[in-house]
């Protein structure tokens, strides 16, 4: 069994990454952190863990780290940058689970996140963990950024297409929406049920943090400079994540459903759906896949691809078990191989 230890246990992907760990088959967690919570049990503040843990809350500082096969970092931006080198060096595999290691452009990363990064030598070294695209590099990774929940979506949304001549890749427009545990667990105004409740809307549309990390992983993939306007949206649910994405056909393209069930036809947790169906969030609550359809309405101009994820499994905890899975050697299914909640 190897050893597991989860910074930033509090939140929503960490309970979320306990939840999943605990019917893992192949490891233990051991160490579960958090500052304002330090020798609370972990099933007190989560009772739906009653049963399946027997962990207490430990201070950061006072942790075994060190001595874990693998530590997650579910924190916000800025811990790991600073927290993560120390157990690197000592040999233990990190993922991190926050933006800290995602951007390889530094300048860009600060512009986006507003603080200098703190160790810049890990970035290059640092993984970027889209199992459905690096695979083989994530297996044998010492450092792996996980993605975003919205960047999850919308990239796999695209990957199928990118660098062929009949995209126009200047004109890529994401439409995402988000359900509110994508703000994190911290107590905001503009999450409240009364404010978030019957009523969507728009924010960071002038510019949103995950649009870089997109373009990025798309004109690596394409070989060229990509053209994205990405919008994301609150939407009143609690999970889930629905990216609608626009891709502009620039001559006629060959048999996209085709080409979409090609690309993912080896992979275990995306399914792209028959022709003329809709996915929904719901289909995909509480488990690791990607669901997705493909759509040219009217045999017109414009490639449509509908892509749902859960944005606290697939989009956060269950691609980074997943990234896990493949670090330590198990098989990339291992203890995901839930099915959805429904109703």
């Amino acid at each position: 069994m190897k050893k597991i230890g989860i910074v930033g246990g509090t939140g929503y992907t960490g309970v979320e990454l306990m939840r999943l760990l605990a019917r893992h088959p192949q490891v233990e967690v051991v160490a579960m952190t958090s500052r304002g919570e330090a020798g609370r049990r972990v099933d007190d503040l989560y009772p739906s863990l009653r049963g399946h843990t027997d962990l207490v809350f430990s201070d950061p500082g006072e942790a075994d780290l060190a001595a874990c096969d693998l530590v997650f970092f579910a924190t916000p931006n800025g811990i790991a940058m600073r927290e993560a080198p120390a157990l690197l060096e000592k040999g233990v595999r990190v993922i991190d689970l926050a933006a800290d290691y995602r951007l390889k452009d530094l300048d860009v990363w600060s512009r986006w996140y507003g603080m200098q990064h703190a160790s810049p030598e890990w970035v290059e070294q640092a993984t970027y963990g889209l199992p459905e695209l690096y695979r083989d590099e994530i297996r044998g990774a010492r450092l792996v950024a996980n993605p975003g929940c919205h960047v999850t979506a919308t990239t796999l949304a695209i990957l199928p297409v990118m660098g062929v001549e009949w995209i126009d890749h200047e004109r890529i427009v994401a439409d995402s929406k988000s359900g509110a545990s994508g703000a994190g667990r911290s107590a905001a105004v503009h999450t409240l049920m009364a404010e978030a409740g019957e009523s969507v809307r728009t924010y960071a549309a002038a510019g949103h943090r995950h649009q870089p990390e997109i373009r990025q992983t798309l004109a690596a993939v394409a070989e060229r400079e990509i053209g994205l306007t990405f919008v994301p949206h609150l939407v009143p649910m609690v999970r889930g994540i629905e990216s609608t994405v626009y891709l502009p056909l620039a001559g006629e393209p060959e048999d996209l459903q085709a080409r979409y069930e090609r690309y993912y036809a080896e992979e275990p947790f995306v399914d792209v759906m028959p022709p003329n169906s809709h996915p929904e969030t719901r289909s995909v609550r509480g488990n690791n896949l990607c669901r997705m359809a493909v759509h040219r309405p009217m045999e017109g101009p414009m490639l449509v691809v509908s892509s749902v994820i859960d944005n606290l499994v697939k989009g956060a905890a269950g691609q980074a078990v997943q990234n896990m899975n493949l670090m330590l050697g198990y098989p990339e299914t291992a203890g995901l191989e839930m099915v959805a909640l429904s109703p």
